[in-house]
């Protein structure tokens, strides 16, 4: 089954009009959704399916590789996401569906090409949507998805050496806890989300073949970190605060760190396909 909180705060305007900003301002998604389209193998594709697409990112990213004549079918069950990119991705060749991922079969017209979903499957019931993801796709046709490492118990090189200090996340907790009196659950992030063992396991039992997997690293900086963690379904601490409370604890961590201090992040990425030739 999906996690409870698969849709919890993303069909909300506020999220949804923060996420876009980002999208626009950082380069993080920018980056994540050209190396998901470069993967897929685009150059000949006539339908192509950016699942979980949210605000339209991802499905940018995969217009600029396809033909001409081709089309994008950017699929979310988050409405309020759906709006912001219907604004903002005026492509003729894509086509927006509001729906889960897991009902994707159900949504399109005929077999595609390639599917890529840019960290969001962990989020879903990942057998199901594998299952409708093998369904649509022609024989030879890819699936590649990323999961960020922190989901997925992965840590690039790069992230590991990068670190000089405590992390934004950590001064978060550390002043909720010493100055809010907050009480840390510690069970919250044991388990990975979607571990590369796990995603392979699904993939094969899904009838996907696996083709290549890799630990991506992307570099940014505290300040990019600090916009994030203020989208309202990304901000810390979890637990019983309102989101202003947690602007005013951010502010205060930021405050500690230096704004161009380097970042990075850690992402897998699987690029899987459907057995047979393409026709």
């Amino acid at each position: 089954m999906a996690p409870q909180d698969a849709l919890l705060g993303w069909d909300e305007d506020t999220t949804a009009e923060a996420y876009a900003a980002f999208t626009r301002d950082f380069p993080m998604y920018g980056a994540t959704s050209r190396d998901l389209a470069r993967r897929a193998g685009l150059s000949v594709s006539r339908l192509v399916v950016d699942l979980c697409g949210g605000a339209g990112a991802t499905a940018e990213a995969v217009l600029a590789l396809v033909p001409a004549e081709a089309r994008v079918i950017s699929l979310d069950n988050a409405a309020a996401m759906q709006r912001v990119g219907r604004r903002t991705v005026t492509d003729p060749r894509l086509s927006w569906v509001t729906a889960r991922a897991e009902e994707l079969a159900e949504h399109v017209p005929r077999m595609v090409d390639a599917v890529v979903c840019n960290s969001a499957i962990w989020k879903t019931d990942v057998p199901a949507v594998l299952a409708a993801v093998r369904s649509v796709l022609r024989p030879g046709g890819r699936f590649v998805f990323n999961v960020g490492g922190g989901f997925a118990g992965v840590a690039h090189p790069d992230e590991k050496t990068a670190h000089t200090g405590p992390s934004l996340t950590t001064l978060i907790h550390q002043i909720a806890v010493r100055e809010y009196g907050h009480t840390p659950s510690l069970a919250m992030e044991a388990q990975p989300k979607l571990s590369l063992e796990a995603a392979t396991e699904h993939l094969a039992a899904a009838g996907l073949t696996v083709l290549d997997t890799e630990v991506t690293a992307q570099h940014s900086t505290m300040a990019e970190k600090k916009a994030w963690l203020s989208i309202p379904i990304f901000a810390r601490p979890v637990g019983d605060f309102t989101h202003e409370q947690r602007l005013e604890i951010l502010d205060k961590a930021y405050a500690l760190t230096t704004p161009e201090a380097p970042i990075v992040t850690s992402w897998l990425v699987v690029v899987a396909q459907r057995p047979g030739e393409k026709p």
